[in-house]
């Protein structure tokens, strides 16, 4: 199947989801039940792989954003800020011209990337993700955790590269899921400034003046937003870009799963084994400021994928 075959096919489910909490009709597998064959069936039957889209509602169709109600546990939330709390970095942001991680005072949060099924929780939620948008798990990224304090935010940006160096490794990002992990007393929101939907959204006193600058939603523990950064037929949406807006009170937790066009994950037989490179042109930028640590999986690889950054991070030798 072509890609923009694929992004119609994720399109068509999407029409179908419930907007209003309405009950439709939805595949045993998708519902967790036991299944025959291979595939996200078979995997669904003794995971938490079930969604319920009776708790799904559309927010716009420019760009398309839905959000999930109750898409994690309290247990889940918790588990993945345990899991994150101790590791915390300063975030970065990716040059629109070399595609390199850098700091930036557009982005002033804290976070760190988990390994992909790290755990059981972490894989039932990243088969969930799988299931709920119809995008294959080896697409995404690992689970990236992020932490808010105080007055901390991210500006208007997009999530699909403008640069051509971030594109090689899988292609544009196509969609995003944030799961928000705790609630917050103020601020916090995520906020579209270009969606169609900006000017018939109700505010009352207790949104941020970010929020009032676009279509906005409050985070909520449990919850999950997804949203495309690119069309159906695979080009980019402008109406897509969206911002964390600054936390007035309290402290924000969320989880953002980036799921690209191809399989952001390298498997062993399309490289060369034993070979010693770098996949990546940003690989010995990305090791110097920590990378090799903070992203193993992605960086070094494991034992069914390939790191893109060996060499850069001394895990091979010429």
């Amino acid at each position: 199947m072509g890609v923009p075959d694929f992004f119609l096919l994720s399109l068509c489910f999407l029409l179908f989801l419930p907007l209003r909490g309405s009950a439709v009709p939805v595949p045993r597998w998708l519902l967790g039940e036991q299944t025959h064959g291979s595939g996200l069936g078979a995997k669904a039957a003794g995971s938490s792989v079930a969604f319920d889209p009776t708790r799904v509602t559309q927010l716009s169709w420019n760009p398309r954003a839905f959000i999930y109600k109750g898409f994690l546990s309290d247990d889940e939330c918790d588990h993945l800020i345990k899991l994150a709390r101790d590791k915390l970095e300063k975030s970065m942001v990716a040059d629109n011209e070399s595609g390199k991680s850098m700091l930036s005072e557009v982005r002033t949060s804290s976070g760190m990337f988990l390994l992909k099924a790290q755990d059981e929780v972490v894989a039932n939620i990243e088969a969930r993700i799988a299931a709920w948008t119809f995008l294959p798990e080896e697409n995404g990224e690992s689970i990236q955790v992020l932490r808010y304090e105080h007055g901390e935010k991210y500006e208007p940006h997009y999530d699909y590269f403008i640069d051509k160096a971030n594109q090689e490794h899988g292609g544009h990002r196509v969609a995003t899921v944030l799961m928000y992990l705790s609630n917050v007393e103020r601020g916090g929101e995520t906020v579209f400034p270009n969606s169609e939907a900006k000017m018939s959204q109700l505010k009352e006193d207790d949104w941020s003046d970010c929020a009032k600058q676009g279509y906005a939603v409050k985070p909520k523990k449990g919850d999950a937003l997804l949203f495309f950064s690119l069309h159906p037929d695979t080009t980019t949406d402008d109406t897509s870009m969206h911002a964390s807006c600054p936390v007035i009170e309290g402290e924000k937790w969320s989880a953002t799963k980036w799921i690209h066009v191809r399989s952001f994950d390298t498997p062993l037989d399309s490289v060369t084994v034993g070979e010693c490179r770098d996949e990546n042109q940003n690989c010995a930028s990305w090791a110097k400021v920590g990378e090799c640590e903070k992203n193993p999986l992605y960086m070094v690889g494991s034992k069914d994928v390939y790191g893109s950054c060996r060499k850069s991070c001394g895990a091979c030798s010429s």
